[in-house]
């Protein structure tokens, strides 16, 4: 089998890798395969790091099997009748990627996605969400710097990596504001990592909304903390997560709380919305800074202020609640918006080595066997048809697109 690392065309560009020039070694010395790497001059692992580890760099991949990458691929750049791996944001009906799977189905394209990747109980094996929860939990607090000019912070982007950032925060000094922090997962653990890093103090969510403190401190809220069942029977996690349309937000008592809210959720399109547009406009809405890490675009969002992505280049955009309207950031009247949506990019070293350790424990030795019930589950499209468990993008994938 031959595997290629494919160079990442999506504009704004990726600088991530499925597998580290270290890990092809390692995979090439002790599996039966080849691998090949796409060169490219956006990697965070340059092309001579490849060479260096003895993995050959290669412009045609019409002779791999299996093509590796980050995030969408660009449609004109699909090949024909291969399998790929990569995190294809379709699998929630997202309207600007459906081109891309009408395109795979047209092109008899294996679609293999990261995200749906899971074992019997449902838990994904491979995933980003720890550096992005890492990396929102900075910019947030970077954000709220910039705003209130009360400290600042050097952006993670800008450090080599997670090392440098903590000496960074050995010597931040903090006001005592007040952060909400949603999810229980990859995403929100890897934010409240950071916090903890940075010396914030962790309170339950009663102290958060009954106590005042003197230093910063943050919360972190579970859905049994943020949602309700409409009907006032008690909550229950299984009946949440398979009827969430028939659940309600208890967050308000947040927003008059918070100064800074962290959303790090796995959010499903029939579930109720943190907070509405009218909530935002009421006087006693405390939040400044939303950094939505999550980011599920609106209207078909957990938060109804992020009308869009940002970029690592261009990181954060004002929202004004009283015109429902994007405005310049950093303005009293307007809350912040921090919504990256390739958030780990900023930390890429890292994170593509966190990533690479999953796939070659997880992925790769299904890859190699003749049948694989895992990658099965994970296949969206196969020749020319959706896979068997998503089949429920049909009228998704056959809608008109609207320029």
């Amino acid at each position: 089998m031959k595997l290629a690392l494919i160079r990442e065309g999506k504009v704004p560009p990726d600088s991530r890798v499925p597998l580290t020039p270290e890990q092809c070694a390692y995979v090439l010395a002790n599996h039966p395969v080849e691998i090949v790497v796409e060169p490219s001059p956006i990697r965070c692992f340059a092309d001579d790091e490849y060479r260096e580890a003895g993995i050959a760099l290669q412009n045609d991949l019409s002779d791999a099997d299996v093509l590796l990458g980050v995030k969408e691929v660009p449609v004109e750049q699909l090949i024909p009748g291969k399998t790929y791996f990569f995190f294809s944001h379709t699998i929630k009906k997202q309207a600007y990627n459906r081109r891309l799977l009408q395109t795979i189905l047209e092109k008899r394209i294996r679609l293999i996605d990261y995200e749906v990747l899971t074992d019997l109980n449902g838990r994904r094996l491979i995933a980003f969400g720890r550096f992005a929860g890492m990396v929102g939990a900075h910019n947030a607090l970077y954000t709220f710097g910039r705003r209130s000019g009360l400290f600042s912070l050097k952006r993670m982007s800008d450090c080599r990596d997670y090392r440098e950032a903590i000496q960074i925060y050995s010597t931040l000094e903090l006001p005592p504001l007040r952060i909400v922090l949603t999810g229980t997962g990859r995403v929100a653990n890897g934010s409240a990592e950071v916090l903890r890093d940075m010396g914030i103090l962790e309170v339950s969510p009663e102290e958060f909304l009954n106590k005042d403190f003197t230093q910063a401190v943050f919360t972190q809220l579970s859905s049994a903390d943020y949602v309700a069942c409409g009907d006032g029977k008690p909550y229950d996690a299984v009946h949440y997560h398979t009827y969430p349309d028939q659940y309600r937000s208890i967050f308000k008592p947040y927003t008059r709380r918070a100064d800074i809210f962290i959303n790090g959720i796995y959010w499903d399109n029939r579930a109720p919305q943190f907070f509405s547009l009218a909530d935002m406009r009421e006087p006693d809405f405390r939040i400044q800074v939303i950094a939505d890490v999550t980011c599920d675009i609106a209207p078909a969002s957990s938060v109804p202020s992020t009308i869009r992505p940002s970029s690592i280049a261009d990181p954060v955009y004002g929202y004004d609640p009283e015109t429902e309207a994007e405005t310049a950031p950093y303005q009293p009247h307007a809350v912040d918006v921090m919504a990256i949506d390739n958030l780990p990019n900023e930390l890429p070293r890292d994170a593509s080595s966190a990533f690479g350790q999953m796939f070659i424990r997880h992925v790769l030795p299904e890859l190699l066997q003749p049948q694989s019930d895992l990658l099965e589950r994970a296949t969206v499209a196969a020749g020319g048809k959706l896979g068997r468990h998503f089949e429920y993008l049909k009228e998704y994938v056959e809608a008109k697109l609207v320029d």
